[in-house]
């Protein structure tokens, strides 16, 4: 029979590891991750990028700031309510640049390969 499939909040299961970020999945298949992220207050994440995966995200709550570009000098800002879109292969960072609140973010990560594919840091 066909259903429809639901992840209670405390049944996430551990996500992709990227120092600073915790990532914990609802679902995943060979094409598609759907995870909620959390930053802790003021906490600067590891460099990364998806490989050859898009990510769109939404942002529950918290500011968070994105780090890219040449040497990482180029960053957008989003807040509660903003869609986002990371492109394949962007090397990024993500902020909290809140000193008092936890940064959550939902996001859909799509395409094949890795999820998650942490880097020292974008090209100089």
């Amino acid at each position: 029979m066909v259903t429809i499939e639901i992840v209670r909040a405390n049944h996430l299961q551990t996500g992709y590891p990227t120092p600073g970020v915790v990532r914990k999945r609802a679902f995943e298949t060979e094409r598609a991750v759907v995870s909620e992220t959390h930053l802790e207050a003021g906490v600067v994440a590891g460099w990364h990028h998806h490989g050859e995966r898009e990510l769109y995200g939404f942002v529950i709550s918290g500011r968070m700031r994105l780090e890219f570009g040449k040497s990482g000098r180029e960053h957008v800002e989003v807040g509660p309510g903003d869609f986002f879109h990371i492109p394949p292969r962007l090397v990024h960072r993500d902020m909290n640049p809140d000193k008092e609140n936890m940064l959550r973010v939902a996001s859909v990560v799509f395409g094949p390969g890795p999820a998650v594919i942490n880097v020292t840091g974008p090209d100089p």
